[in-house]
């Protein structure tokens, strides 16, 4: 198997488990069909299409390329109708969306290096490709996005993105070592998860005692 071929499936195959995590979501806020397909594509394909203009690949793959809607389409009508089968949605939708994590931080990482982006660079663009759909997702189900709270997720894609630029680096970035950085990013954030671990937020003090407020 080619590299290509294997950014590829890694690429759809993260599209899917996005696209799952969405509908998944939306299933869970009571949404229709349409709301659950819409939801599922912007939740799979966000990233890749910040990504893809990033890099200046235009149009998008997503619009360029139909396995990608389709395969989107195709899993949130899925979930949409086997949903009473998935117990426990909660936990599905978060399983689902640590394998795309660390599945979109890879691919976004290896295209913004193969179309020469700067490793620093290159690693951010991985972690926007990571997060963006995950963000469409929550702001369309009203949801505070996952990445603005203190649960560890834009870091864990962050550490992936660093992995794969560091093998990239040092020649590795084959389909096997790439294959160890998505599921490190994965792994990452379910432990982080179960663990709660969280990044650390301002502490809020009281104004000292001999100030007051403006009167009214």
């Amino acid at each position: 198997m080619t590299t290509s071929t294997a950014l590829l499936l890694a690429d759809l195959t993260g599209v899917a488990v996005f696209a799952a995590s969405g509908a998944s979501a939306a299933v869970a806020k009571r949404l229709d069909l349409f709301g659950v397909v819409f939801v599922g594509f912007v939740a799979a394909l966000g990233g890749g299409i910040f990504r893809d203009l990033v890099i200046n690949e235009v149009p998008p793959l997503a619009f360029a390329d139909w396995r990608y809607a389709a395969t989107a389409a195709v899993t949130a009508v899925a979930v949409f109708w086997l949903h009473p089968q998935l117990a426990r949605l909660r936990t599905t939708v978060l399983v689902l969306d640590a394998a795309g994590l660390g599945l979109f931080t890879v691919t976004g990482t290896v295209k913004a290096l193969d179309a020469q982006v700067p490793a620093v660079g290159a690693c951010v663009v991985g972690m926007l490709t990571a997060i963006g759909g995950g963000l469409g997702r929550d702001l369309l189900t009203a949801e505070i996005p996952v990445v603005l709270r203190r649960e560890i997720y834009a870091v864990a894609a962050l550490a992936g993105s660093i992995m794969v630029a560091v093998l990239d680096g040092l020649g590795h970035a084959n389909a096997a070592w790439l294959t160890v950085a998505a599921g490190s990013v994965f792994v990452l954030r379910l432990i982080a998860l179960r663990r709660r671990w969280s990044a650390p937020v301002a502490t809020l003090r009281p104004p000292p005692s001999g100030i007051r407020g403006p009167h009214p």
